[in-house]
């Protein structure tokens, strides 16, 4: 099955009720992302229409119309500005980032045991906590917009870099800064953070810490 062709859709939603969609882009190149999000949220409007799909259920950004300088960010205003536009009843569910979010930032920027990190404030939530929520959604009627849904609590993203290498045994100097290539100070202060009606997901960021360092192998590091 390809979301962007179209191929082999039609055979993958027949008799399908509901769709997630959790689809994702990793390119930084606005136009490319945002044609990827509006390619495949056509292809999956469109085929589930004629399917019978009675509720499109999109992931989204908690606080994405707060952002404009950032490709993904644009990505995925397109997707739901596709899923708004379409003729299947849809909920869009906006989340936080994933409790992993300060380590993969890091990672795109790690050289050499160096890494830069953006001093971003993020109310991060775990994947299996939107997995959840997502699969309730789907199981109940269209909503148009969910409220917001985010973890328990508010941390520095430098923070979560450093505590989580720790849980997994690495060592890693961060450097916080905006000048990562990707995020800049606009996203600075409560700009990542989700509005006050929202959904709280149970699982804390060191509940999931602890988790980590749980499945680490004793004694590895790196």
């Amino acid at each position: 099955m390809n979301l962007v062709t179209g191929a082999g859709l039609d055979d993958a939603l027949n008799g399908v009720g509901a769709v997630i969609d959790v689809t994702n882009s990793t390119s930084r190149d606005r136009s490319e992302t945002t044609g990827f999000f509006r390619t495949v949220s056509a292809n999956l409007l469109t085929r589930g229409l004629h399917a019978g799909v009675g509720h499109h259920v999109v992931l989204s950004i908690a606080g994405v119309g707060r952002v404009n300088g950032n490709a993904h960010y644009a990505g995925k205003r397109a997707q739901e500005a596709a899923v708004e536009a379409g003729q299947v009843p849809y909920t869009i569910v906006p989340a936080t980032q994933f409790h992993d979010f300060g380590e993969m930032v890091a990672s795109w920027s790690e050289v050499d045991g160096v890494a830069r990190v953006p001093p971003l404030l993020v109310q991060p939530i775990a994947p299996r906590d939107v997995a959840a929520i997502l699969t309730r959604v789907a199981t109940g009627p269209a909503q148009g917009r969910h409220v917001d849904v985010a973890g328990p609590d508010p941390h520095d993203l430098v923070d979560m870099a450093r505590r989580t290498h720790e849980a997994r045994g690495r060592s890693v100097r961060l450097v916080p800064t905006w000048d990562d290539g990707v995020f800049d100070a606009t996203m600075a202060g409560n700009v990542l953070l989700p509005a006050h009606d929202v959904e709280i997901a149970p699982t804390s960021f060191d509940e999931w810490l602890g988790s980590q360092r749980e499945a680490r192998p004793h004694g590895r590091s790196s």
